[in-house]
């Protein structure tokens, strides 16, 4: 059986609501403080509107609590034109002159929240900005707010452009599960591609594990790649972390090996087509069963099934095209850039056209 952790995120959410005293405990560990981020990276909600925020120049990640907790995320339904332009308005200057890297939607409220570079290279300011039930933008305050934050303690060194610049690729994605913040990106270790296990609240030290797949497009062993982007969901009531990487593995780990200083191999599960990167990823049920939305540079959005996900071998050989989990692609998303559940019945997905990038309510496939 495959159960979706961020469904179990929503009803320990809702739970938490009913029960002040979790919420006390969850605050004892973020004291009032302002966030400084020098890059705009990953977002991901935790449980009572708390919000992570990836910063990969930094090599941080930082906790914050937005307060934002009531809503009704059932009857959300955002259809924002050109939101690259009305986010750039909120921040005072024009579309051209920003960088949308991330999107989350908060489970507890509906809300969307954008991590923003206004300008370009080290010289660009970063925000985090907010998009309400009716499509109002705000920027988000990072500072004097409750907020914790975690060092990543083996990251790339500084340096470098484009493929060179490791250090950008300390932190890929985030993701809350089980009481637990996992990390996606790369460390200046050998093994580089590495899935880290924060604690939360936070930890003065975080479990980093080196994991290793087998690429059946390339035909063989790789350790340096980065997981582009992941989700963690159960298999057989064991919880695990679902990546994906450039070109295009599709990797289960067990989220009990993320142990610090492990070295584990993944079960490579899929291959979904070379020359393509995975940008966005999520699991949802539908008509009894569960499928995993992913959005991508080259191959657009992919409907993904999880049957026979539970079993123990994987590709381990060379191979061509396509193999492993069957899939579909969703003929009519086009240009998708990001994508998060909305709902048990809808997502959220940032996509282009040439009027540029949209925010639009959609039905789960």
């Amino acid at each position: 059986m495959v159960l979706h952790t961020r469904t179990l995120l929503a009803a320990l959410a809702l739970m938490a609501l009913a029960a002040p005293l979790l919420a006390a405990d969850l605050a004892k560990g973020l004291k009032k403080g302002s966030v400084e981020l020098k890059a705009a990276g990953p977002l991901s909600f935790g449980p009572e509107g708390i919000l992570f925020i990836g910063d990969p120049e930094a090599a941080a990640i930082y906790a914050v609590s937005t307060g934002d907790t009531k809503g009704d995320p059932s009857s959300v339904k955002l259809n924002v034109d050109q939101i690259d332009a009305k986010a750039a308005a909120a921040l005072g200057t024009k579309a051209s002159e920003i960088l949308i890297n991330d999107m989350a939607v908060n489970p507890l409220s509906g809300n969307v929240y954008l991590s923003v570079s206004r300008g370009r290279g080290p010289d660009a300011s970063i925000a985090v900005l907010k998009v309400d039930a009716k499509g109002e933008i705000a920027e988000v305050s990072l500072s004097d707010v409750p907020m914790s934050k975690s060092a990543i303690q083996n990251a790339p060194a500084p340096g470098g452009s484009g493929r060179d610049n490791q250090r950008a690729m300390s932190i890929t994605d985030l993701e809350f599960a089980d009481g637990r913040l996992i990390v996606a990106g790369l460390s200046n270790e050998e093994f580089a591609s590495s899935l880290r296990s924060l604690d939360f609240p936070f930890q003065e030290k975080a479990d980093s594990a080196s994991v290793e797949i087998f690429h059946g497009a390339h035909g063989r062993v790789e350790t340096r790649s980065p997981v582009r982007t992941f989700t963690t969901y159960e298999i057989a009531k064991q919880p695990h972390v679902l990546a994906a990487y450039t070109c295009t593995p599709l990797v289960k780990f067990p989220l009990d090996q993320l142990k610090s200083g492990a070295k584990v191999t993944g079960v490579t599960i899929a291959e979904l087509g070379n020359r393509n990167r995975p940008l966005d990823m999520f699991v949802y049920s539908k008509g009894g069963e569960d499928f995993i939305l992913m959005a991508n540079s080259a191959r657009g959005v992919m409907k993904i099934s999880t049957k026979d996900a539970e079993r123990d071998s994987g590709i381990a050989e060379k191979i061509s095209g396509t193999a492993g989990q069957t899939y579909e692609t969703i003929e009519s998303l086009q240009g998708v850039e990001q994508l998060d559940r909305l709902n048990k019945t809808s997502a959220l997905i940032l996509a282009r056209d040439d009027s540029g990038l949209n925010l639009r309510t959609i039905e789960l496939p």
